[in-house]
């Protein structure tokens, strides 16, 4: 079973998509940007902290586990895509809410999969040493993401049809 899920990792349709960093587009990033992710990430934190003062540190702690800056990046990502979408000529509001909405798809997941690595640590490392528990609850962490990732593709992606040219329409 791992060596069939490790093939569908390598050569399956995972392999289509390629992940990259383009460390080029923090140029762009315009300082206020930066003020404003800040000052969201430092929000969360302290709404976090007087969470953990009144209900204790468990009820607190999941609330901190909330990505700190993703309403500020959400908001941002929005902003860019109307932008570069304006540059082009259009308007760029509808692709900016699906792009924001595509980014808080995988934030969702994400936290999920955050959340399977939590439940690993919380049970375990009171019995296990932390040398055993963080590799496990990593590889919790990334199974549980994958999966998601898998199961979204095949529950909401439809494939594409081939489009058909100008001069294979007559023969069939």
């Amino acid at each position: 079973m791992v060596r069939r899920f490790v093939r569908t990792l390598a050569y399956g349709p995972v392999a289509a998509m390629l992940v990259g960093a383009r460390f080029s587009a923090i140029k762009g990033i315009k300082p206020h940007e930066w003020i404003i992710r800040f000052f969201f990430g430092g929000a969360v934190c302290v709404a976090a902290g007087l969470i953990a003062q009144h209900y204790g540190p468990i009820v607190g702690g999941l609330f901190l586990a909330f990505p700190a800056i993703f309403p500020a990046g959400a908001s941002l990502v929005e902003t860019h895509e109307k932008q570069h979408k304006a540059r082009a000529g259009y308007d760029g509001t509808n692709r900016g809410r699906t792009v924001a909405a595509i980014d808080a798809y995988g934030a969702a997941m994400g936290c999920i999969a955050l959340g399977a690595f939590a439940l690993v640590f919380w049970i375990w490392l009171p019995r296990t040493s932390p040398w055993i528990v963080f590799p496990l609850a990593t590889f919790v962490w990334l199974t549980v993401a994958v999966g998601l990732w898998l199961l979204r593709k095949r529950l909401f992606h439809k494939p594409r049809r081939p489009s058909r040219s100008a001069g294979t329409r007559g023969r069939e």
